[in-house]
């Protein structure tokens, strides 16, 4: 139990600060036809490159808002510190998710992390809330912000 208390602290003493900022991730044509093909989603402006120049805004294709939100789980992989005793995380949600800024076909994307809360759910189990960016490399503007719930288990 000890170690779940010293983790509970470590995280409430850290809140509003920055845990960290992942990799970049390349998101390129394969992937955006990938994620397309396994979510049934083959919108032109995502898989059409040549009628999405022509007739979208966007100047070419552009990633799904979903594939860009699905990154996180890599994104916490180069982010999240595993604490001491935890035998495993999981995702347990979003709240306040917004698309922001479309990515285009060949940018590249990384997450930025900031602890915002952390409740204890059981002996075993911390309920985590991060303030996810999504950020576009180039550009102010990020592609997406959420509010991330991932739970610690502790043995």
């Amino acid at each position: 139990m000890s170690m779940i208390n010293d983790a509970f602290a470590s995280i409430q003493h850290s809140l509003g600060t920055e845990i960290g900022v992942s990799d970049w991730q390349l998101i390129d044509q394969a992937m955006i036809d990938a994620f397309g093909t396994v979510t049934l989603d083959r919108q032109f402006i995502h898989n059409d490159p040549v009628r999405a120049k022509a007739e979208a805004p966007f100047g070419g294709t552009i990633a799904h808002g979903f594939l860009v939100l699905s990154l996180a789980s890599r994104f916490a992989f180069d982010t999240f510190p595993k604490m001491e005793g935890q035998v495993m995380g999981m995702n347990y949600g979003f709240d306040k998710v917004r698309f922001l800024t479309p990515v285009p076909c060949n940018a590249r994307v990384r997450g930025r992390f900031i602890a915002k809360d952390v409740v204890q759910k059981s002996e075993t189990q911390l309920l985590q809330t991060s303030a996810m960016t999504v950020e576009i490399e180039g550009t102010s503007k990020p592609a997406l912000v959420a509010d991330w719930l991932t739970l610690a288990v502790f043995d």
